[in-house]
């Protein structure tokens, strides 16, 4: 799956991923590969994603995210 993790100001994340953990206004949730299209609010917390079985994080305050045909972009 491919994933893109953006700011105002630049690019966060770009790249190839196994499986990606959102904190989602209605708590927690996990994209895996062929996951059904979604577009969900984002709250504070930490996105996890996992790369070749290393796990990588990053805090986010708040934002969007977008699932559609294996690719994810995440609007913070």
């Amino acid at each position: 799956m491919q994933l893109e993790i953006l700011t105002p100001d630049k690019t966060v994340f770009s790249g190839d991923v196994d499986s990606v953990t959102l904190p989602g206004s209605g708590g927690q949730f996990q994209v895996l590969k062929n996951h059904a299209a979604l577009v969900s609010s984002l709250e504070k917390g930490n996105i996890k994603l996992m790369v070749n079985k290393i796990e990588q994080q990053f805090e986010i305050s708040g934002g969007v995210v977008e699932v559609l045909n294996n690719k994810i972009v995440v609007l913070v």
